[in-house]
């Protein structure tokens, strides 16, 4: 069974989508083994120098590699957009060829650093837009749940 992790940068605040995230976690169970991994952000002063930004996202890199199982997957603005049967077919076929356990990673505010994102095998990106960091976490977390439902045929995807 593939092991998914997703491990995000930063603490979730927001108890409606902490609630949706145990919903998709509990969906889950039956089609993976699922893991939602949170790391505490560095802290940073409200106008940091770009110098401060670069040195936290190293820091937080560093703690991401030390966290991550298998197969790393980078969420981050300049990643490809899949469509959702896409998607599916690189969760359900095409990783699991690779891999047996994959780490989708959200960064901090500041994102994800360079290095990190040049060592992952996937660069994902959800949208041009930008979205809060736990509401992209419950995206995902619904998108992974649909790639299974698309691979085994349900008539969830619609």
């Amino acid at each position: 069974m593939l092991h998914i992790q997703l491990l995000t940068v930063g603490k979730q605040k927001e108890p409606h989508l902490t609630a949706a995230q145990d919903v998709y976690q509990k969906r889950l169970a039956p089609f993976c083994r699922f893991t939602f991994t949170q790391l505490p952000a560095v802290r940073l002063p409200d106008r940091p120098s770009d110098k401060a930004i670069a040195a936290a996202l190293a820091q937080e890199a560093d703690a991401i590699r030390k966290a991550a199982q298998g197969t790393l997957a980078a969420l981050c603005i300049e990643g490809r957009q899949y469509s959702s049967e896409a998607f599916a077919q690189l969760l359900t076929r095409d990783l699991p060829q690779r891999t047996s356990a994959v780490t989708f990673v959200i960064g901090s505010s500041f994102g994800l650093d360079e290095t990190l994102k040049r060592e992952a095998a996937v660069r994902l990106s959800m949208s041009e837009m930008t979205f809060p960091h736990a509401l992209a976490s419950v995206m995902l977390m619904e998108q992974i749940y649909r790639a299974f439902q698309i691979d085994k045929g349900t008539g969830y995807h619609k």
